[in-house]
């Protein structure tokens, strides 16, 4: 590429940095000149909003202008949208259901910040492989957390009703007061029926792919039929789980082993089929038998397919529990508390039930991950 072409297509880039500053400069703006409470209460009639238009207007034209574009500016701009958010949100709470476009456009100017704050640290380069890591761990963290302060505002702002949305705020202060509750729903769903059901449903899909590779018929006869039953709907699957094993955790262990069973049989049989032939004839001129060859060559091989399936399953064994628990469960479970609190209009305990099945559900899919990554070193998705 001649010095030319290159410097034509760095011309040809859209610069996102660029566009924000501009863009938090121009919301600034609006915010200075139109009122930010009803009936009209100007910017600067409140101090914490007038401290927070003065920062966002200094980082926005710094960075417009393009000076300090270095990590100690980018962490500069991280800091000053933290403290922007803190304001904005303390300040809206004795205000709520007035907020002005004054307010909005300082919400989108801090926005607009915290997006600035991630594009830099995505273009971030470290020599340290924990850095690395730590940098693209922060960056889905923020956005997370940007989502959440949205939330927030929105919610307060339009001071829209409880039953409707709650803020995180008062889901926060139900996760925080119902611990002994959300520890037995969360006991009964997930140690119980998810872990039982999803091992004992992947354990039985491994074991029944084995065995339609090794006997040809199964796999015509077989796999038709596990591609029928696994399209069947998991609320016609859950109240004849509850007839025949009981209204406990058994009943939804079932449901469990059901949903998990052939995404496990489908992918293990796609797995072992991965090698292709000229592997396989060698394996035979060293005189390996199937068991040998099973284990050296096509099991190896079929990790990558496994892996999947049991990273599909770790949400599915979750979501079939929690439904099967809407149709009989005892007066414990995350799927009861849902379809009961719902009934007594207390949505804040529904999204705190949420919540707490959201982080098991990630925190199961990435230890699965972590394993994968672990067993599957070889394979060029995880060597990078």
């Amino acid at each position: 590429m001649t010095a030319v072409s290159a410097k034509n297509e760095r011309k040809s880039r859209f610069d996102m940095p660029a566009v924000l500053a501009w863009g938090i400069v121009l919301l600034v703006v609006i915010g200075l000149f139109s009122p930010v409470f009803k009936p009209d209460i100007s910017v600067l009639e409140v101090p914490r909003l007038a401290v927070t238009l003065s920062i966002l207007a200094i980082a926005g034209v710094r960075y417009e202008l393009g000076f300090m574009r270095n990590w100690i500016g980018d962490l500069i701009l991280g800091l000053v949208a933290a403290i922007a958010a803190y304001l904005l949100l303390g300040t809206i709470e004795h205000h709520a259901g007035q907020a002005g476009l004054g307010y909005w456009a300082l919400v989108a100017a801090t926005w607009a910040a915290a997006w600035l704050f991630v594009e830099r640290l995505a273009s971030w380069k470290s020599t340290t492989p924990f850095l690395n890591r730590l940098i693209n761990l922060a960056i889905p963290a923020l956005f997370g957390i940007t989502i959440l302060v949205l939330w927030q505002a929105i919610v307060t702002g339009f001071a829209i009703p409880k039953v409707l949305l709650p803020a995180p705020s008062e889901i926060w202060l139900r996760l925080t007061t119902s611990g002994s509750i959300l520890w037995a729903d969360f006991r009964q769903t997930f140690l119980k029926a998810v872990l039982f059901g999803y091992f004992a449903g992947c354990a039985s899909g491994f074991l029944i792919a084995i065995l339609v590779d090794r006997v040809p018929f199964l796999r015509r006869g077989l796999l038709p039929i596990g591609n029928l039953v696994s399209a069947l709907p998991i609320v016609g699957v859950a109240p004849i789980m509850v007839m025949w094993f009981g209204f406990d955790w058994p009943s939804k262990a079932a449901v469990v082993i059901i949903m998990t069973f052939f995404p496990m049989l489908v992918n293990t049989v796609s797995g072992l089929a991965a090698s292709d032939a000229m592997q396989r004839d060698l394996m035979r001129t060293y005189a390996a038998g199937y068991w040998q060859t099973l284990f050296k060559l096509r099991l190896p091989m079929a990790m990558p397919f496994i892996f999947n399936a049991l990273k599909i399953n770790s949400t599915l064994a979750l979501i079939g529990a929690i439904v099967a628990e809407f149709f009989g469960t005892p007066i414990v479970g995350m799927g009861f508390r849902i379809s009961t609190e719902v009934g007594r209009m207390n949505v804040d305990m529904v999204w705190a039930e949420i919540a707490v099945a959201a982080l098991a559900g990630s925190v199961f899919y990435g230890v699965v991950a972590l394993i994968e990554r672990a067993v599957t070193f070889w394979h060029p998705s995880v060597r990078g």
